[in-house]
């Protein structure tokens, strides 16, 4: 075995002195080190739940995976979902343990993508979620700011959510609901928070899904529902300098950029806590109130379909 090779949790680990990708100022050794010092932190976020991941493969782009390759593994525990847009089913990881994690890490698996519902019940997820996309540019500031006007809105109904960076530009504030909401209610009720923040604030914050309409605002994306992922905490980020997706208390927000937490600072930050966990309140009920008027809400990209297509017929009409 070469020094670039190695054996750990019975998981042959290659070519780990390769960079990782154009940019990323570190290695493939950089990666598996980092995942398996904060595995405890991260399998809690990504266990039960399938697991899509996008990989940085040598000489390739970038890519999703959600269907496992054939070779993987038999000891990789697995789950079937159908999926309606390509009329199939997809055989989603279920990473639960050290030596799924590092499996994936040796496949040069970056970014880790868990459901928002368990395999469990697939039709009710266990939280729900604001992306706060703030402009291009140096705006995280911006994305700050809305994430607090979607606290307001929590607040102003009676619920409370904690917060992370995405590890890009932008921020989650994720809020546990109590077991029992559907998928459909689910997303009625992120729908309902996106428009009362929005209304807070409709200098700042839009809930446009087509991103010319934005008027560089703040996007409140209610779309993470249903059969969504989200970037799970602690996940890195295929962006330079392999920033990751960390909590943050909200008294400490306007204090800190995305690019504080990277896989080589965090390690040392949850080395005896886990902020995630701290920071999640107890899973809550849904008002009647905020379901009720989301469903009045029209469905952010059927909306947006449906107005692209009359732009469309406008533009041809014109000439």
């Amino acid at each position: 075995m070469s020094g670039a090779d190695e054996n750990r949790a019975g998981v042959a680990l290659t070519n780990l002195d390769q960079a990782l990708f154009d940019g990323a100022d570190a290695t493939k050794r950089d990666l598996v080190d980092y995942l398996d010092a904060v595995r405890d932190r991260l399998l809690p976020q990504l266990r039960d739940r399938p697991l899509s991941v996008i990989r940085a493969l040598r000489g390739q782009a970038p890519f999703m995976q959600k269907n496992l390759p054939k070779y993987t593994p038999d000891w990789v525990r697995r789950t079937s979902v159908w999926a309606e847009a390509s009329h199939r089913e997809v055989s989603y990881a279920l990473c639960d343990d050290r030596r799924t994690l590092l499996w994936f890490a040796n496949q040069r698996a970056i970014e880790y993508h868990p459901t928002l519902a368990t395999v469990a019940d697939l039709h009710r997820p266990t939280h729900l979620v604001l992306d706060l996309d703030p402009p291009e540019g140096d705006s995280f500031a911006l994305a700050v700011a809305a994430a607090r006007l979607v606290r307001q809105a929590l607040a102003d109904c009676g619920l409370a959510g904690a917060v992370k960076t995405s590890g890009a530009k932008g921020v989650h504030v994720f809020v546990p609901v109590r077991a029992g909401a559907s998928a459909v209610d689910m997303a009625a009720a992120t729908r309902a928070v996106a428009a009362r923040a929005e209304r807070l604030d409709p200098a700042l914050a839009t809930t446009a899904f087509i991103r010319e309409d934005r008027g560089g605002k703040v996007f409140v994306d209610s779309t993470r529902a249903g059969g969504a992922t989200v970037v799970a905490a602690y996940s890195p980020r295929l962006r330079p300098g392999v920033p990751v997706s960390y909590p943050v208390g909200w008294a400490d927000l306007g204090d800190v950029t995305p690019a504080d937490f990277t896989i080589r600072t965090v390690p040392g930050l949850v080395a005896d806590r886990d902020p995630w966990a701290e920071q999640l309140p107890a899973p809550q009920a849904l008002p009647a109130d905020l379901v009720a008027e989301g469903h009045t809400i029209p469905v952010a990209r059927v909306q947006a379909m449906h107005e692209g297509k009359r732009r469309a017929r406008a533009r041809r009409a014109a000439g």
